[in-house]
């Protein structure tokens, strides 16, 4: 593959429709990134900390402040109510629609950002970040399922690693809004970052409601017309186009094919291959947030203010400069490289630069080329994560599951990941704070998030399977014959699924196993080749 991604020159139509729409729903990610990134900085300002102090005084610098457990309280609650929040994104989802269900979605995080800027005290504001969190996490589940169903299987794993992007961009305008109001002694110091989301949230409703459906959704309801000029409208094909038609076909024939199999339940999806998916896929997104990246972006400005260096809010800046632009060349390589190697890479780059943040700052805490170090490092690491598990891990949790399941599936994998955030947001003060009950860890906590770093590596190699290039079908061959992801690499799928469903009934009905299944294909192919006189002897692959 060269340096552009170009479209396969014998795939009807135009992809930029699909593409674009794919793009632009990305755009939901800048609500997660940005309400994320801007509590850190909210958090060091004179003016919120004089206005919601209780009485504590910071140890540091004597002035008042929230104490370390309502600081807990103020940032895991955002993740508290995204784990909910993802959780009810399936039959949000599924009842709603996707397109319905992310302007729902945006209305509940409204809510939330009205709740934050209208509060002066710790109790409403906290419900504020509760409310604002339940809505990222319905959006932060259903983008990645709508992004899937929509885009062209060719370029489906670029596109749906732009909700990474996007995320990043947030992390980084977040900075920026709270390095411009940081010194302003009036209520505007918290109140503005906070407001400018509703710039956010009507974009993202506006757009909505003028996007389509996604086909497949309306394939599941029984609307196959409207299933087909929602298609039309992605491939800018006439509705009565053969390619379209085939396509449309084969979508249907998909979800009818796994009806038949029976319905899924909470209790079915943790059976069988699925189950073994749905495991991976969990610990994908857990493993992601342990690797401790979102303590620089909650808990950054206040450590790099507790490790002495000079304007820390510039350097939460810096680091979202790097995280937006490392992120770009992950877009690439996720396709060029594959899952596997990439995840591989970043981690182990991961766990290098936390080791050596963590001795730095632990064996010379006070020395301004230490200071150096740590931002240097930081950064460092912040391009390891940005380029391979930061994208990577929605792109392959994208990719898991069958179209069945694949909107329970993504709910609970998303879930995983802000329940994982919650406790690294709640548990961060208390590990890095000195003072009664704090285990005081400073930069040492940097040693906690390179171990789990090394956990990566082990667990990519062991559970990671190589998805790159395989639809979304030929994923369900991959793990119903390949047993251990380390030999997954090179798997060439064999049988196409609207072969496998023509001919199900002939080799057992739903009970059967695809190596059965896959043989009647091959001798009713063979039959076919000899009875057209074309028969070579020659073993064919066929492809969805």
């Amino acid at each position: 593959m060269g340096i552009m991604i170009k479209k396969p020159a014998d795939v009807p139509g135009s992809a930029l429709p699909a593409i674009a729409i794919g793009l632009f729903v990305a755009f939901g990610g800048v609500l997660f990134g940005y309400d994320t990134g801007t509590i850190g900085g909210i958090l060091a300002m004179p003016y919120w900390r004089d206005t919601f102090s209780t009485g504590y005084r910071n140890r540091e610098d004597g002035e008042l402040d929230v104490t370390g457990s309502q600081s807990s309280l103020i940032v895991s609650l955002l993740s508290a109510g995204t784990f909910f929040g993802a959780l009810a994104a399936a039959p949000t989802a599924d009842i709603l629609g996707r397109r319905i269900g992310m302007v729902a979605s945006t209305g509940v995080f409204t809510l939330g950002v009205v709740l934050q800027t209208i509060a002066t005290s710790i109790p409403l504001f906290v419900a504020g970040r509760f409310w604002a969190g339940f809505g990222v996490g319905l959006i932060s589940a259903i983008i990645p399922l709508y992004q899937s169903e929509t885009a062209p299987k060719w370029i489906r794993g670029a596109i749906v690693g732009c909700y990474q992007l996007a995320i990043t961009i947030g992390l980084l305008v977040a900075a920026i809004a709270n390095n411009g109001t940081k010194d302003r002694y009036d209520s505007g110091s918290y109140r503005i970052p906070i407001a400018i989301q509703f710039v956010w949230a009507i974009i993202m409703v506006v757009g909505m409601l003028i996007l389509p459906e996604t086909p497949r959704y309306w394939i599941k309801k029984g609307k196959h017309e409207k299933a087909a000029k929602s298609l039309s409208r992605l491939r800018r094909l006439d509705v009565d186009h053969p390619a379209l038609v085939e396509e449309l076909a084969e979508v249907r024939a998909n979800h009818e094919y796994e009806m038949s199999l029976g319905k899924a339940s909470y209790v079915d999806i943790v059976r069988g291959t699925v189950g073994k998916r749905l495991a991976t896929g969990c610990l994908l997104q857990a493993l992601q947030q342990l690797t401790g990246v979102n303590f620089i972006f909650y808990y950054g400005t206040s450590f790099f203010n507790n490790a002495g260096i000079e304007n820390p809010f510039i350097v939460s800046v810096i680091t979202g400069v790097v995280n937006v632009a490392s992120t770009i060349p992950g877009l690439y390589l996720v396709e060029k490289w594959g899952r596997r190697p990439l995840l591989l890479f970043g981690a182990v780059g991961m766990f290098v630069c936390q080791y050596i943040v963590a001795i730095a700052g632990t064996v010379d805490p006070d020395n301004t080329a230490t200071n150096k170090v740590l931002i240097a490092f930081v950064c460092i690491y912040i391009f390891f994560f940005a380029s391979s598990w930061g994208p990577v891990a929605w792109v392959v949790t994208g990719e898991l599951f069958p179209l069945k399941v694949r909107a329970k599936c993504l709910s609970i994998t998303t879930a995983s990941n802000w329940l994982l955030n919650w406790a690294i947001a709640y548990s961060t003060p208390y590990m890095v704070n000195s003072g009664p009950g704090n285990a005081n860890l400073q930069s040492k906590v940097f040693f906690v998030w390179g171990t789990f770093c090394l956990i990566c590596c082990f667990f990519v190699w062991a559970l990671i399977y190589e998805t790159k290039g395989l639809s979304l079908e030929q994923v369900d061959e991959l793990y119903s014959k390949c047993t251990k992801a380390w030999q997954s690499k090179g798997f060439q799928p064999t049988v196409s699924y609207a072969e496998v469903q023509e001919v199900r009934g002939t080799v057992g009905g739903r009970h059967a196993s695809l190596a059965d299944i896959e043989a009647d294909v091959g001798r009713k192919r063979s039959v076919a080749h000899v009875e057209d006189g074309k028969y070579d002897g020659e073993k064919t692959s066929y492809e969805v």
